[in-house]
């Protein structure tokens, strides 16, 4: 049976891209509409790195984020792709107690430990029941980044380990990173992501929202500009047009990371309309040449030079 959308097989080096997830060069597969003979956005593929990044975003996600469409397979009497009304897919949620158990834990929690580091054990609190960070015993030290949609249903925890002085996450020797619902051995969970601190939408409707990708940057960023209420998409395929419905008549500031200017511009023309979208390019115009080598983002811009909101444009 010929598929209509097909991952671009390996000829030469040439046919491989860098990945959009983890940013390694010749790794990335686009997927290519055979009908047109053109290749789907540059986001949509898969990274052959399946175990130590994993991003695979099919034609499928990206029909449903943009369009809100299903694709289904061709029948015999047609090889052409048909689509159809997307119907409400089911959400599976976590239970409200297992977060609370994840708050309460006495276990090590790197991630705490780092934030006290850097701010002061009253801040660092406020922070931890304000963005819900958890304690995970999946690895020694481990943090749980819930994600609570606008409704306060649970999507699930994001498990990740850092280090407790420096804050970098530990990716040796392999990337620490899961999800709760998989630690917990749940079968047949769907999980629908949402954006990180879509719960917080609802305790000030007249504050601006900034969007960051990491969820460490978004938790950071809130100390130094409080005039916004932060989130974090997680990874850049999070920020689509299904995510940012929630978003309806608000107004957002996009922080991209060093170097992810243009693709977050790109992005724009993708996500949910009837928001208004602004995207900032402040740590583009005043990062270092060896800021930029590192890929700072803007929680490791404030905090190498401990800005205050008043002086942020």
């Amino acid at each position: 049976m010929k598929y209509r959308f097909i991952l671009e097989p390996y000829t030469t080096i040439k046919s491989r891209y860098t990945c959009p997830n983890c940013g390694k060069k010749t790794v990335f597969s686009r997927y290519i509409d055979t009908k047109k003979n053109t290749y789907m956005q540059d986001n949509v593929g898969r990274c052959n790195r399946e175990i130590q990044c994993g991003y695979h975003y099919t034609p499928k996600q990206f029909f449903e984020d943009t369009n809100n469409l299903v694709e289904i397979e061709p029948t015999k009497k047609s090889r052409d792709l048909i689509y159809i009304p997307k119907r409400k897919s089911i959400i599976h949620t976590i239970p409200y107690r297992l977060l609370l158990k994840s708050m309460q834990s006495r276990y090590p929690n790197n991630f705490i430990l780092f934030l006290e580091n850097i701010f002061n054990p009253e801040t660092t609190k406020e922070l931890t029941e304000k963005y819900l960070i958890g304690t995970s015993k999946k690895w020694q030290g481990a943090t749980i980044f819930w994600q609570m949609d606008a409704q306060r249903n649970i999507r699930s925890g994001k498990i990740m380990l850092y280090h407790p002085i420096t804050g970098k996450r530990v990716k040796k020797p392999f990337p620490h990173i899961s999800w709760v619902h998989k630690t917990l051995k749940i079968k047949d969970y769907h999980l629908k992501q949402c954006l990180f601190g879509e719960h917080l939408l609802k305790t000030n409707r007249e504050k601006p929202i900034a969007i960051v990708e990491s969820e460490k940057t978004a938790i950071i960023s809130s100390v130094f500009l409080s005039k916004f209420i932060w989130m974090a998409t997680g990874s850049l395929s999070n920020l689509n047009y299904k995510n940012t419905k929630v978003l309806k008549g608000r107004q957002v500031v996009l922080f991209p990371d060093l170097n992810g200017y243009e693709k977050w511009k790109e992005k724009i023309s993708t996500l949910y309309p009837e928001v208004d979208y602004q995207i900032s390019d402040l740590i583009e115009k005043k990062a270092s040449k060896i800021q930029k080598e590192k890929g700072w983002d803007i929680a490791d811009y404030l905090l190498d030079i401990r800005l205050v909101g008043s002086n942020i444009n």
